[in-house]
């Protein structure tokens, strides 16, 4: 694909739901919520698959302040799970933060987890350990063999739908009843 061409559709902002047919057994009942997606590929993060492990233990770890947080940290994806990521509403500035839309930014830094900590932080946030990522045309390939469904996400299922309610929530928002798809979706 050339630039002049470009991705034909960008899907950042996007949730990705995992078909029932998707091969891969780490994203089955998945939402991934794409923060970046271009010619040069895709990076996401699983947003409703938390991992037994809440953010007050990892503030602990890193000897900061919170200790006593009680909420989820979840699974981004398999690719690099001992890096963090913070997907979270607009507020004061961190370093290493990256604008997904003007209400979704993402930050890779100490300083996020610091303020969230001193209960400084931003209104809203998300923290996953690792990402789902894709090379050049792979997310293409997959959206082509009916491995994951698509759509504009939602900040409200994004940060206030507990997590365990996402996967539904973003099927319903899509107008799908997983009992009503065919296995030859997209087949002649």
């Amino acid at each position: 694909m050339t630039s002049e061409q470009g991705t034909s559709v960008c899907l950042r902002h996007h949730f990705l739901v995992a078909s029932p047919w998707l091969a891969d057994p780490r994203f089955h009942g998945g939402v991934i919520y794409l923060c970046e997606h271009s010619d040069e590929g895709a990076l996401g993060l699983m947003v409703n698959q938390p991992l037994d492990i809440h953010l007050g233990e990892i503030l602990e770890q890193l000897d900061m302040h919170g200790g006593e947080l009680d909420l989820p940290v979840f699974t981004g994806g398999p690719v690099q799970p001992e890096r963090g990521f913070v997907l979270h509403s607009p507020g004061q500035h961190w370093q290493n933060t990256t604008r997904v839309t003007d209400d979704v930014l993402l930050t890779t830094s100490r300083d996020v987890l610091e303020s969230i900590g001193q209960d400084q932080g931003p209104e809203s946030f998300l923290v996953a350990l690792g990402y789902a990522g894709w090379g050049e045309g792979q997310l293409e390939d997959e959206l082509g063999s009916n491995a994951w469904l698509t759509c504009p996400a939602s900040i409200d299922i994004l940060f206030r739908t507990p997590a365990d309610q996402r996967y539904q929530a973003v099927l319903k928002m899509m107008g799908i009843d997983l009992n009503q798809l065919s296995d030859s979706v997209g087949h002649a």
